[in-house]
């Protein structure tokens, strides 16, 4: 694994948490008073950004310290993910075995086709709708975040003490944006929510194709070579084989990592490329990128299994295919 120089302070990352916070402080206050739709915008923009840092902190940066990272991004822009259930889920997420699993990968947006199969038609519809670009920015975060909320409640109701503790540390978290909004800020609460709102969304923009269901585990995972605007809030995850590969690297030297061996990495993960975020918008604005159900789970078998010769025939050189341990 290829990792940063830890002998010296992340800089950039370090002047990215002062300029998210300070463009947050000025959003909420001066802004609002001037523009509230500007506002709205640049709060949307600095909660997507925040999330994109609290990305790195879970994965060690700018400080070796986990609890100088934490600290760093304690305070909850976004409002509804606890920072310690996002850590959690996050590097369960990185086991790239596991990639897609709806059972075992917690950031999986697919359904085993037996799940599926038994949803209410109106949820089906929705499901669908969410799997389009546009109904991803749309509804998909109410859908994320009505899924997620329920399944820690279901988690603390049965007694899963991290997953309380991680929600009692993230009331704390609040506090510090309830006080700023209620004490300092020009901003209503509404506009507040309908920023953060629009924050998760841009966000779903980036994890709209991430990955992929295939039986190679190395092409599950993508690389949008996007430099614009959206690589920076995104914290240059875009390159996201390449984070996979390497995921102690830090945001800015991602780029470099991926010039040097870019063919290595499109041969890896079997071509799963887009050359930009405009691309992206163009093919899958209005048009579903992938069913809702798992497309190598057939139903209603409770294992994952391959389809004959698929592991052969859809891999390239080279890829290491753990099958058993995917179910997928």
């Amino acid at each position: 694994m290829i990792t940063a120089p830890r002998g010296r302070a992340e800089w950039p990352t370090l002047a990215l948490l002062a300029a998210c916070y300070g463009l947050w402080g000025l959003g909420t206050t001066v802004l609002a008073a001037l523009s509230p739709p500007l506002a709205v915008g640049l709060v949307a923009l600095c909660v997507t950004l925040h999330s994109s840092l609290c990305h790195e902190a879970l994965h060690g940066h700018p400080f070796r310290a986990r609890a100088f990272n934490a600290a760093l991004v304690f305070p909850a822009l976004g409002l509804f993910v606890p920072y310690a259930r996002f850590r959690d889920t996050h590097l369960a997420h990185h086991r790239d075995e596991r990639l897609t699993d709806p059972y075992d990968d917690p950031e999986s947006n697919y359904l085993d086709p037996a799940a599926w199969a038994r949803l209410p038609a109106v949820l089906r519809v929705l499901l669908r709708a969410n799997n389009t670009l546009a109904g991803r920015v749309l509804i998909g975060p109410a859908l994320s975040l009505a899924r997620f909320i329920a399944g820690d409640i279901r988690r603390i109701a049965r007694g899963d003490g991290s997953v309380a503790a991680a929600w009692a540390w993230h009331m704390a978290a609040l506090l510090p944006v309830w006080l700023r909004l209620d004490l300092v800020a020009a901003m209503p609460p509404a506009a507040y929510l309908l920023a953060v709102y629009l924050g998760h969304g841009i966000l779903k923009i980036r994890t709209f194709l991430e990955h992929r269901a295939h039986v190679c585990v190395a092409a599950r995972t993508v690389i949008v070579a996007d430099r614009g605007p959206l690589a920076l809030l995104f914290l240059n995850n875009n390159l996201h084989a390449v984070h996979h590969a390497h995921p102690g690297l830090p945001w800015y030297r991602l780029p470099a990592r991926h010039a040097v061996d870019a063919q290595g990495y499109l041969a890896r993960n079997g071509g799963y490329f887009y050359r930009s975020y405009a691309a992206v918008i163009r093919r899958y604005l209005f048009r579903a990128k992938d069913p809702v159900a798992h497309p190598l789970r057939p139903a209603p078998e409770p294992a994952l299994q391959h389809p004959a010769g698929a592991a052969g025939a859809g891999c390239q050189a080279g890829v290491k295919v753990s099958a058993s341990a995917l179910r997928q």
